[in-house]
């Protein structure tokens, strides 16, 4: 069988298709925006292809990359193809391909073969519980 396109409201913005899905415990939308999106009804999987982003305001989290999967059935999004997902509007991950496990909160990034994950995180240093913060030891100088 194959599967149906899914039809999608049209943004004025950027005029691309979106899907909504809602997530269950509060029902809160998890909207994915791309260019050509396809709905399988038996397994319950959107595909969503081209220019992909995703917003999950629930979870404070963003994405863009080439090829979006949302698993339904298994709570699991599957990005591939030069993704960046920014959370908490600061954090972020750069990798070839990252799976969003939506229960566990939990992201797992691959990247392209030869090349390396990145993920910035910023922390917080401002209160260390009363303790004077100290400078991070000097790195040693590169021995050649």
């Amino acid at each position: 069988m194959l599967p149906v396109a899914l039809l999608g409201t049209v943004t004025l913005t950027n005029q691309l298709p979106t899907a909504t899905a809602q997530s269950s415990g509060g029902n809160r939308p998890l909207t994915i925006r791309s260019d050509v999106q396809e709905y399988d009804a038996k397994a319950q999987v959107i595909t969503a292809r081209g220019n992909v982003q995703m917003l999950y305001p629930a979870r404070q989290i963003q994405a863009t990359a080439a090829q979006a999967q949302y698993f339904s059935k298994e709570r699991r999004i599957d990005f591939s193809g030069n993704v960046y997902i920014l959370q908490q509007g600061n954090n972020s991950i750069r990798a070839e391909r990252v799976t969003y496990l939506i229960d566990e909160g939990r992201f797992i990034a691959l990247p392209q073969s030869n090349r390396q994950v990145e993920s910035v995180y910023m922390v917080d240093d401002g209160d260390m519980s009363g303790q004077t913060a100290k400078p991070a030891p000097r790195t040693p100088p590169l021995k050649r």
